[in-house]
């Protein structure tokens, strides 16, 4: 009975250990190839690992309200809500991260890192209008 236990949970931690290793880490800096009068162009790495699970480091974005269904990911800290300041001062590097139950607003300069599946194509939230062009349908967000 030990031997079938201890089977059992070196099976689990690798089956786990399995997952993890399975997301693909991308990077800001590899998100795009390309910038033209059409706007950018997601790069080859981007589009390869869509509907994949991925791992992304960055910072959430001041989101409308305090608790949340989805919130931006950004390279860097914002400190202003980017819903209320100008395209100027927007980046084109964002992820969105959508959640499945809602969750509290971070601190802008925490960083964190997000696991999920990478979602590419516009799609619109219904609820704010928010248009994204590139998402994570997270399942971890670690700080």
């Amino acid at each position: 009975m030990k031997r079938i236990l201890l089977i059992s949970f070196m099976a689990a931690a690798l089956f786990l250990s399995a997952s993890a290793a399975e997301a693909e880490e991308l990077s800001f800096d590899e998100i795009y190839s390309a910038y033209s009068a059409d706007g950018l162009t997601f790069s080859d790495k981007t589009r390869s690992l869509e509907g994949g699970t991925v791992t992304v480091s960055g910072y959430m974005a001041p989101p409308l309200t305090p608790t949340i269904h989805f919130f931006v990911l950004t390279e860097v800290p914002m400190s202003v809500c980017p819903f209320c300041s100008s395209d100027a001062d927007w980046p084109d590097n964002i992820i969105v991260v959508k959640i499945d139950d809602p969750i509290t607003a971070l601190p802008y300069d925490t960083p964190i890192t997000v696991t999920g599946t990478l979602e590419i194509g516009s799609e619109t939230d219904e609820e704010t209008g928010f248009v994204s062009q590139l998402r994570i349908h997270a399942d971890s967000i670690d700080s």
